[in-house]
Order: C-alpha cells, then structure tokens, then sequence
C-alpha cells in the first residue's frame, strides 16, 4: 500500500444530444459521400445540438447531474470544476461557473481551459495537481464542445468532421496506488495557421468584414494536420510508456482523441496494441473535440476493472497534444 495521495477517476458520465447527423444527410448538403468519408475518418455519424440559445453547457449539466446521482453525491461537495472547451457559452463567465450554478455547486470554484482536442488531458492534469496538493477532494473535470456552432456547413473539410457531446469524471483523491500516474503534455503555436478559428478573439474581433470571410468558423489544413497528429499522438504515447518501463503487454486500453480512425490505429500500432484493446466510438459520434476521451471512459465503464492500466492519448488545435497514463480506480 502507497501512502501517496494520487487523483483518481471515481466516476464518469457523458451526454450526446439525440440528433443525428449522418453522411447521408452530408451527401446532400456538400460535394461528399458516405463511402469517401468512412474510408478516410471511421465517421458514420455524429450528434448535433440544436435549439436557439443552447450553448455547450446544455450537454455538460446534464453529464454532471448524472455523475453526481451515479455517485450518491451532493452538488454542494464539489470543490472545484474545470471545464476543457473550445466553444464555451460566451467569451466570458467561464462556462465552468454556468454550470456550477446550474447544477447547484455553491462551493465549487471554476474555469475553462481551451487546448482544443487535447484539452481533457490538459484539464485532468490540472484537476489531479489540485487532488495531490491536499487541498481538494472532488474535482469534476469536464471535456466538452459544441462543434456545430463553429463549423461551415458549406466547408467539406470540415463538416464532415466534427459533432457535439461532452463527457465529465469525479477525481477524488486515493492512497492505493491506483488513479493518474504519468501526463507529458505538449504545444507548437507555430501549428496555428494549419488549425484555428481566426476571428473573434481580441486580435480579430468580430465585424461585418470577418462574419462576411466566415472567419468565425473552424479552419483546418487536413493534410498537413494529419501529419501532425500521427507523429505527435503516436510519439507522446511511445515517450510515455518508456519513461515508466512499460510495454504495450502491461496497457489494458488505448483511449485514443477520436479525430480519425487512421491515426488512432497508428497510435496504437506505435505502442503494440491490438485493435481489440482500442475504445474506439469515432463512428458514432465523429470528433467531439474535448468530449471524445471521457465519452470513451463512459461507453467503456463496465468494461474497465480495478487495476487496468490505460493510456490516454490526444491532438488538437493550434497545435496541443499529450498522453497520460492511469491506473482504474473502481
């Protein structure tokens, strides 16, 4: 037994909303079809939050209010919750304390992280640092985006890509060895100009001009992001697992960014890993951007047993990538 407090998951919850969206509907809005697309991302399919109003803190309630009743929990127990976006409600409060008064955490201190893809991975970090300093002992983080409010409909790069849900975890501290052993996270702002959202911030904030260039939507580089990504998803996993005298014998599960199939195979081929110890739910709900890791500890929560060893592994925007490594708690 470890007398050393680490941060544990000790629940999680996600939320999808109910539209869907499928290649077919794609077909018919740009020049693509549903072959091209499963062929080149493993998408079928992905989930749409629609409604006038409705920012991304109409998903991340919902997860949190689930993983407090799964729990037995108070919202009143909550110290603190982070919550890793790119497309919050608005520029400011910080969505994070949206939510918190939303679901009643009268307690808790809040606020957002954006890191885009890689943004879970950078929050959870963040979360445990807070759980192993002592101070804190229920931090919720929460990776979540609504991609739909940022993307072109007219834009087949793009489109095709991207959906909307959010996924939440409890951290709450442990002595027993298990919860976040290991994190190498990592950044190049020089990958900004490949994939970014250019206006709307303070170097260029919103006029008729930029609505008009429909700079207010994401743009991305395809080919050359993919480079990126293969390279640093597969390398930060592979520096990972060294740096802890591991091989992909002792990993119970890959947790890949759900970004595209190919390069979540090329991750897993890089540490060992057969297709069968991969979550993998890109077909069902495309890129959700920070949602995609804790919408895989969700789908996969029955599964995962006490002891497992997984290795979470993320790339995003701007560019920010990294990998950490737990062991299951519950």
């Amino acid at each position: 037994m470890s007398n050393k407090i680490t941060a544990a998951i000790t629940g999680i919850s996600g939320f999808v909303p109910e539209d869907k969206l499928t290649n077919f509907d794609l077909e018919k809005m740009v020049e693509t079809n549903d072959e091209w697309i499963r062929t080149r991302t493993g998408i079928e399919e992905r989930r749409i939050l629609k409604g006038e109003g409705k920012g991304v803190s109409e998903m991340i309630v919902p997860a949190v209010k689930a993983l407090l009743e799964k729990k037995g929990m108070d919202a009143a127990e909550i110290d603190c919750i982070i919550v890793a976006t790119v497309t919050p409600d608005m520029v400011f409060p910080a969505t994070a304390n949206i939510v918190a008064d939303k679901v009643g955490a009268k307690n808790a201190f809040g606020f957002d992280i954006s890191a885009a893809c890689s943004g879970f991975l950078y929050a959870l970090t963040q979360g445990a640092a807070f759980i192993e300093s002592g101070r804190y002992k229920k931090v919720i983080v929460v990776g979540a985006d609504k991609m739909s409010a940022i993307v072109d409909y007219t834009d087949r790069a793009t489109c095709i890509i991207f959906g909307d849900g959010a996924g939440a975890a409890l951290l709450e501290p442990r002595e027993d060895g298990t919860g976040i052993k290991d994190s190498i996270l990592k950044s190049d702002g020089s990958g900004a100009q490949y994939l970014r959202l250019k206006a709307g911030g303070s170097a260029y904030p919103a006029t008729a001009e930029t609505v008009a260039r429909r700079e207010h939507y994401a743009y991305q580089e395809g080919q050359t992001v993919f480079k990126f990504a293969v390279k640093g998803m597969a390398d930060v996993s592979a520096e990972l697992l060294e740096r802890n005298n591991l091989t992909g014998d002792d990993i119970t599960w890959l947790v890949p960014h759900q970004a595209n199939l190919r390069i979540i195979d090329a991750t897993a081929n890089r540490i060992g890993l057969p297709r069968e110890k991969v979550m993998i739910n890109i077909q069902k709900y495309g890129n959700t951007t920070a949602a995609t890791i804790p919408l895989c500890l969700w789908e996969w929560e029955s599964k995962l047993k006490k002891g497992d060893k997984l290795v979470l592994a993320a790339f995003g925007g701007g560019f920010t990538w990294g990998a950490t490594l737990l062991e299951w708690a519950y």
